[in-house]
């Protein structure tokens, strides 16, 4: 098992290099197929122009802009593969990449894009690692916007409470927790039950992954006053981990993301890369 087909949404964001730079040393590892995919979002008009010489140059401005966008994206793929034997394919595409990365994720094992950078100039959506999870059923990896010391996956910890998210999320992360030389299972504020945690919390996962050659260490923590997220983003820094797995929990009401806490804040304060998966 493995990942045989990694997406990655390149766009022009000048900090794009360090998530590709992540994608191209992931994909190489797995033996991957390395898709790049830019979208070109529409043009949409002024509401106070109603058309003439006016709207031409506003029209000319938005194929400039998209044109040098998707240059700059194509050329920083191009640099982030050169060197490598990787398999590897560029996409364009026209519309909106939330909806359009929604749509190409459904065909690759693994979606890589950034965390969203509050100072970028791009119009990549805020909410855009979230959506498209919730839109997919694939899962993915979110690169923190201020880069990583090494490729993800040698101290990994599994946020574990015992849920259909959870579940998906280990399942999802196989591959790399089989490839990790230190794996976590941090269980924050379990609970004892049948349907649930069983009589000792985080045993149970421990045993499945053990049989699937992933060999485990089991932390249980409280939370106390403090927001589960928080407690997630502690032990990370503690146990030093490059990569962080939980499974995503929220729903989309229209355009507006619900989301829990603990997604909410490791979206937003994320120091390491974040596996995802709903």
């Amino acid at each position: 098992m493995g990942y045989k087909t990694i997406l990655v949404h390149c766009d022009a964001d000048p900090k794009v290099h360090r998530r590709l730079a992540v994608a191209a040393d992931l994909a190489q590892r797995q033996g991957a197929h390395l898709v790049g995919v830019h979208a070109r979002p529409p043009f949409e008009a002024p509401i106070f122009f109603e058309g003439g010489p006016a709207m031409n140059g506003f029209f000319a401005a938005y194929e400039a802009g998209v044109k040098a966008d998707a240059e700059a994206a194509r050329a920083a793929f191009d640099k982030a593969l050169k060197g490598r034997h990787l398999s590897h394919e560029w996409r364009t595409v026209d519309g909106f990449i939330d909806a359009e990365l929604a749509i190409q994720a459904r065909y690759a094992d693994l979606t890589i894009v950034g965390q969203t950078d509050p100072d970028a100039q791009t119009p990549t959506p805020g909410d855009l690692p979230e959506s498209v999870v919730l839109a997919t059923g694939r899962p993915m990896l979110v690169v923190p916007h201020v880069g990583v010391q090494s490729t993800p996956g040698e101290r990994v910890m599994l946020c574990w409470n015992a849920s259909r998210e959870s579940a998906r999320a280990a399942a999802d992360a196989l591959p790399l927790l089989q490839g990790a030389k230190k794996v976590i299972v941090l269980v924050v504020d379990p609970r004892s039950s049948a349907d649930g945690h069983g009589p000792e919390p985080g045993a149970d996962v421990a045993h499945w992954l053990a049989r699937q050659g992933v060999d485990v260490t089991v932390q249980r923590d409280v939370a106390a006053d403090a927001d589960v997220g928080g407690v997630i983003l502690s032990r990370a820094a503690d146990h030093d981990v490059d990569l962080v797995v939980m499974g995503l929990y929220g729903h989309s009401r229209l355009r507006e993301m619900v989301l829990g806490g603990a997604s909410r804040t490791l979206l937003s304060s994320m120091t390491v890369p974040l596996f995802l998966s709903h």
